[in-house]
């Protein structure tokens, strides 16, 4: 090993490239020699010849830099210290903050730009080993978005960081390529990216969409237990708001294209053509669910381009075959909150309710799908009956009177659990609220304690 790193100091490529290879194959899965080559300082002289003129010489000399630091976090923080940069470094949550500081703006203009393709391209042209290096850079970035709010912040700054992913995803569209690993990780970028965008997005930005009277008239939230009708004022207002949306929807530029409702399009184009992939299909409704969620008066208006420009609901309900848990959470969290802003619930409830009752356990007792999921189906459903009696109907009609008691009833007293029967038993209290009702649902079997919370 002394004789390999002397190697890497030499000015002769063969020699660099002899004492590179001989260090990539001894540290393949040995810990012992990982930990040589760092104590007679190699990973130093590594470094160096990433740069070198020689291909040859930076195939060995990062080969053999990826093996030294796999699983082996001192190689990593003696790579970091030298100025190294590679993927699975960035898979660390306590080095995810400094290498984005780093390393952003030249993997952005050095690869992200140049092998993203160009707007309006019929597909992307990518050789093999640079789909490899933009499948890697993109890993590296779906991992650093991932760590804290400072990075996203970062990362939604850097120029033309979001407009080359969207243009990737775009040409990969154009190209049928949706399943691509890739678009995998370009969209999951972007959903990571989305995450608590309204309280994170610049003040400017932020008023610009809420508009300069949304303050004095605010939802209060979401009904628990009770009915909260909406008001003639506020779905005028909601009106308005999507008929007007074109202010503030000029041609989208760096992260305006989170918010921008164009990106609702994109997502939607990503879910009818991704048929395999579902990591892809979750992200893509995961960046939906994070654009649509909250009280924010955008918020609002994404949803009812889903609805109603987009006419998203067909595929969101074909989706909802799926048996994927993560999955199913994102896209039931996305039509929790389209449930909670579409204007004609009479319209969604009739679309929607038999084909979420389906989702549901039998009781609080099933694994799966998962309280989260279970959680969210309520919500849809409650968000429904709270404004619509046809609703509450169409839970009876289709037997899902059962599975909400069974589920509010039968469970034990894990956290998701109890959340979860909390959630149907909030559904339960306010379908009992329709008194036109209460034959039908006596006519199943069911009597005024079974609609009760027992936990109030």
């Amino acid at each position: 090993m002394p004789t390999a790193v002397q190697y890497l100091k030499e000015s002769d490529p063969n020699l660099q490239v002899l004492g590179a290879a001989y260090i990539q194959h001894e540290c393949y899965n040995n810990n012992d020699a990982k930990h040589e080559v760092r104590r007679y300082k190699g990973i130093a002289e590594l470094v160096k010849l990433f740069n070198c003129d020689s291909q040859e010489v930076q195939r060995f000399a990062t080969g053999a830099t990826r093996n030294l630091i796999y699983e082996n976090m001192d190689n990593k923080v003696a790579l970091i210290e030298e100025g190294g940069i590679l993927w699975n470094m960035s898979s660390k949550d306590n080095l995810k903050e400094k290498m984005a500081k780093e390393t952003l703006q030249d993997l952005t203009e050095k690869i992200l730009i140049p092998l993203a393709g160009t707007e309006n391209a019929d597909s992307i042209q990518q050789t093999p080993s640079e789909a490899d290096i933009f499948y890697n850079t993109t890993g590296c970035l779906r991992n650093l978005s991932s760590v804290n709010e400072k990075t996203r912040q970062q990362m939604r700054e850097t120029p033309g960081l979001v407009d080359a992913l969207v243009c990737y995803i775009k040409g990969s569209l154009e190209g049928n390529s949706a399943e691509d690993k890739g678009v995998e990780n370009a969209v999951c970028v972007l959903r990571n990216l989305s995450y608590q965008l309204y309280s994170e997005m610049p003040p400017s930005a932020a008023l610009r969409l809420e508009g300069p009277t949304r303050a004095s008239d605010t939802s209060k939230g979401e009904a628990i237990g009770c009915f909260t009708p909406q008001g003639k004022k506020a779905k005028n207002r909601r009106d308005k708001d999507l008929s007007t949306f074109t202010e503030v929807a000029r041609v989208p530029k760096g992260m305006e294209w989170l918010w921008h409702p164009q990106i609702v399009g994109l997502y939607n184009r990503v879910l009818h053509q991704c048929e395999i992939n579902a990591i892809t299909r979750e992200a893509a409704c995961g960046a939906l669910q994070n654009i649509t969620a909250g009280d924010k008066r955008w918020a609002s208006v994404l949803s009812r381009v889903a609805l109603e420009q987009e006419r998203m609901l067909p595929i969101l309900l074909d989706l909802l075959r799926t048996n994927n848990d993560l999955e199913l959470r994102s896209l039931t969290g996305f039509l929790r909150n389209l449930s909670r802003h579409a204007k004609d619930k009479n319209d969604m409830a009739t679309k929607v309710v038999n084909n979420l009752i389906t989702k549901l356990p039998n009781d609080g007792n099933q694994k799966e799908p998962s309280s989260e999921v279970v959680v969210n189906v309520c919500g849809v459903l409650n968000n429904l009956v709270t404004s619509t009696s046809l609703a509450a109907r169409d839970i009876c009609y289709f037997d899902g009177l059962s599975k909400l008691v069974g589920i509010k009833n039968i469970h034990d007293s894990s956290a998701g659990k109890l959340k979860a029967a909390k959630a149907a038993a909030t559904v339960l209290c306010n379908m009992f609220q329709y008194k036109k009702l209460h034959r039908e649902y006596k006519g199943k079997g069911f009597t005024r304690p079974d609609f009760a919370d027992m936990s109030i």
